[in-house]
């Protein structure tokens, strides 16, 4: 995980962590690029982890709002979400809520917990998404 991190923030890319008052952990939040070739640099792809205790606060949708607005900063025009899992409804949910649309679906592309599972591809335009071109 420390890995993960210091290859974010090596990127310039955000990592949010949120914390309650008591300083617990409620949850992180990071983007990095899509994929490492030049013509996808403003392209990246969400991750976001909310501790099971947290869960239906709205953790998830505070920690999402804030990293597309961090991700803009970045120079992220498009903001992709691939979920594994397509029975994954808080995913979905906390995705649609903050503005990203369904853009297709992978069946059956990984296999955790003993099971297939497909991949639910969503995103959102940052910014001036696609109106323009990048400076």
């Amino acid at each position: 995980m420390a890995q993960r991190r210091a290859d974010v923030l090596t990127r310039n890319l955000p990592y949010l962590v949120a914390e309650d008052a008591n300083g617990e952990i409620l949850g992180f939040a990071y983007c990095n690029w899509f994929k490492p070739r030049p013509a996808y640099r403003f392209s990246a792809e969400d991750s976001i982890y909310v501790a099971e205790s947290a869960r239906g606060r709205g953790v998830g949708r505070q920690l999402l709002d804030a990293l597309s607005i961090a991700a803009e900063q970045a120079g992220v025009r498009r903001l992709l979400a691939v979920i594994g899992d397509s029975a994954n409804a808080g995913s979905i949910g906390v995705h649609t809520a903050a503005g990203f649309a369904h853009a297709g679906v992978l069946r059956s592309t990984g296999w955790k917990f003993g099971k297939w599972l497909d991949v639910v591809l969503m995103d959102k335009a940052l910014g001036a998404g696609d109106t323009t071109a990048p400076e």
